[in-house]
């Protein structure tokens, strides 16, 4: 077993959010697995089985929980490959499904890997799920952006999109954790997505996962590509879009997501960003 550390999307060590990439992780049990996550101390650490052709095998766990896909975790683990074994190509398999992800460098010598998400798949939210959810928050109806209604989008993971109307309201998030831990694991969402739109190319995005024993992600990729399903199925965007979510900046730790949005609505969402090992 090989331990790595690694932040994704940002350019430096004190930026993005940090991965734990554990290479050669054959039988590891999943408890081990969960206690090393724990051990780790960040929000996700992803166990690596490699096959050959370039395919891995892929699990994610946060310090409380295993989840299907997360993306920060999946470029964290795309980057540390490419340097062990160069660029290129790779297949991930995750228990979201396959996963494809490419990896180049650039002229400065940082390593940038885009991950193309499965299909997703955008629903109606409850109006009584919406009201237990903005209680948690202690946020109100009027804080809302009606051009952005909410909704629970998926991309590998489930996030309820929870647009705020000003940049205010975003950065003063301080929410119940114990009352929306409970609310997202009877709803089974992975993180919640609350997003304030810059103009029609820029977004940000704070991510609470209390689930996972985490008050706050840095930057969530998975969230990120559900963001992505959501703009296309509401025809937020003219399509194919590209457009950048910045997040992490309210903690300290600012993250650069770049998320391009194909018509195709049954084609994944890719997200793109820089990892660094620490």
């Amino acid at each position: 077993m090989r331990m790595l550390r690694y932040v994704a999307f940002s350019e430096r060590a004190d930026g993005g959010n940090p991965a734990g990439v554990v290479f050669d992780a054959e039988g590891i049990t999943s408890g081990r697995m969960l206690e090393i996550a724990a051990e780790v101390g960040y929000s996700e650490t992803a166990f690596i089985t490699e096959g050959a052709d370039r395919t891995l095998t892929v699990r994610y766990f946060s310090p409380k929980v295993e989840v299907p896909f997360c993306g920060h975790a999946t470029i964290a683990t795309a980057v540390a490959f490419a340097d062990l074994h160069g660029p290129g190509d790779l297949l991930l398999q995750t228990q979201a499904g396959p996963i494809e992800v490419s990896t180049s460098v650039t002229s400065a010598g940082l390593t940038v890997a885009t991950l193309v998400s499965v299909p997703p798949r955008v629903e109606d939210m409850e109006a009584a799920l919406l009201d237990e959810l903005l209680n948690a928050l202690h946020w109100s109806h009027a804080d809302l952006d009606a051009a952005l209604p909410p909704r629970v989008a998926y991309a590998g993971a489930s996030h309820p999109i929870i647009a705020v109307r000003t940049r205010e309201r975003l950065a003063h998030l301080s929410y119940d954790f114990p009352l929306l831990a409970t609310l997202m694991d009877r709803a089974k969402w992975t993180t919640i997505d609350l997003v304030w739109r810059e103009n029609d190319e820029v977004f940000h995005a704070r991510n609470p996962f209390p689930p996972g024993g985490v008050t706050e992600d840095p930057a969530t990729g998975a969230a990120a590509a559900a963001f992505g399903g959501y703009l296309r199925a509401l025809g937020l965007v003219a399509l194919p879009a590209a457009v950048t979510v910045l997040q992490g900046q309210d903690m300290g730790r600012p993250s650069t997501i770049t998320v391009s949005i194909p018509a195709d609505p049954a084609v994944g969402i890719a997200v793109t960003g820089t990892a660094v090992r620490l």
